[in-house]
């Protein structure tokens, strides 16, 4: 890695913490008070299910846009549009969960919130692995430590809320206007990728749209992809049912509920702040597999543990194990430069497919056999992930540079 560790590089790392801080504490503070929102607008745990779906469908049609955005825009103006147009979208959903109740109007708001989210999520890891060559140094993971230290904020912010009877159009509607005003003026430092890149990469030239769609046929892309899939998948669906998965299953109150997901998402905030030395010390590949036995550990006790306390153990490890999937997912499919733009819209496809089938997939077999049960699947696709890790070898002598700076 070239190190260019200017002052200008610098503010734009400062700008890409904000940027993924920020894009954390959206989508914590809408699940953290999932299950005020399925009570408000007196739906069972299924139709919740089919609800957040609509966000689902929101980000899969934003990651179609996402990299063929990247390649007419430049990352960074596109991350300077999309996250006030999420945050949009997700003030529309929570002023109408408690001021006007319309499903509908809710379901338009979260998909308009998950377009916004996915291609900021693209464009924002594009330009945080161009920072990280700038800064001839591993961040990627201290990257996403931010986005979840974001989702610790949400989710906190979620708790307090919903202790001191907060309605959720006041917490959801302030929370919107801080991430809009938070990502128009953080995005203004943000520089272009190829500005930091050496001499000579403006003229390179840049992979047509026939190239980028020929990344969907490259066979580690794909198994990146199956990686990120899993990873996705454990974290979202802490996420997305969590909490409720306290309540419902464990009998915890909802304040218990949103604790939880403080206590999965501070746990991932560790895992990656810690997992920069790690990565640098071991590599990619023995990192994410004990990664992703912490993460059966862990899920699997909140699976099958009655006690609500030791439950809470489990959610822990659970976060340990989630933490360092996406981030290093995101780093190997941007081992390119050149394909990189291309590479991580396909893995970040891929992941969030785990957002499309997941969060109906666990509402319907929650609400047939319990939300427990319905976990199931996420180990599944955890056991896939730490299966496919060799994929994320890194290329040549990469790991060794990174470890020498």
């Amino acid at each position: 890695m070239s190190t260019v560790a200017t002052a200008p590089v610098r503010a734009w790392r400062n700008a890409l913490f904000v940027v993924f801080t920020i894009c954390g504490v959206g989508i914590a503070s809408w699940m953290a008070r999932s299950p005020g929102v399925r009570d408000a607008l007196d739906i069972d745990t299924a139709q919740y299910g089919l609800l957040i779906f609509s966000i689902a469908v929101g980000s899969i049609l934003g990651l179609l846009a996402a990299g063929h955005l990247a390649a007419a825009f430049g990352a960074a103006r596109v991350i300077r549009v999309a996250l006030p147009v999420g945050a949009a979208g997700l003030l529309a959903a929570g002023v109408s969960v408690t001021v006007a109740p319309s499903i509908p109007v809710v379901a338009l708001g979260l998909a308009l919130f998950g377009a916004g989210s996915s291609i900021s999520d693209v464009n924002m890891n594009l330009s945080g692995a161009a920072n990280e060559r700038a800064l001839g140094r591993t961040i990627m993971p201290i990257y996403h430590a931010f986005f979840s230290a974001g989702a610790v904020i949400g989710a906190g912010s979620g708790a307090l809320a919903e202790h001191l009877g907060i309605s959720f159009a006041a917490h959801i509607g302030t929370v919107s206007v801080v991430i809009a005003v938070a990502a128009i003026v953080a995005t203004r430092f943000l520089l272009p990728e190829e500005e930091v890149l050496g001499e000579g990469a403006e003229d390179e030239p840049k992979p047509t749209a026939r190239e980028r769609l020929a990344m969907w046929g490259d066979p580690r892309t794909l198994l990146i992809g199956v990686i990120v899939l899993g990873m996705a998948f454990a974290e979202g669906s802490a996420n997305d049912w969590l909490a409720i998965a306290m309540v419902d299953g464990h009998g915890t109150d909802a304040t218990t509920g949103a604790v939880a997901l403080g206590l999965f998402v501070g746990s991932m905030t560790v895992g990656r702040l810690v997992g920069v030395r790690i990565l640098d010390r071991f590599g990619r590949v023995p990192v994410l597999r004990v990664s992703a036995a912490l993460a059966v550990l862990g899920l699997g006790a909140v699976i099958v543990i009655d006690d609500p306390t030791l439950a809470l153990v489990g959610v822990v490890l659970w976060g340990l194990g989630a933490a360092l999937g996406f981030p290093v997912g995101m780093s190997a499919a941007a081992d390119d430069p050149r394909t990189a733009a291309a590479r991580v819209s396909v893995v970040a496809t891929v992941g969030y497919c785990a957002f499309l089938v997941g969060p109906p997939l666990i509402g319907f077999v929650g609400e047939a056999y319990g939300i427990r049960i319905a976990l199931v699947a996420v180990l599944v696709l955890i056991v896939a992930a730490g299966l496919a890790s060799a994929a994320a070898r890194e290329r040549g002598s990469a790991k060794q540079e990174s470890a020498a700076s």
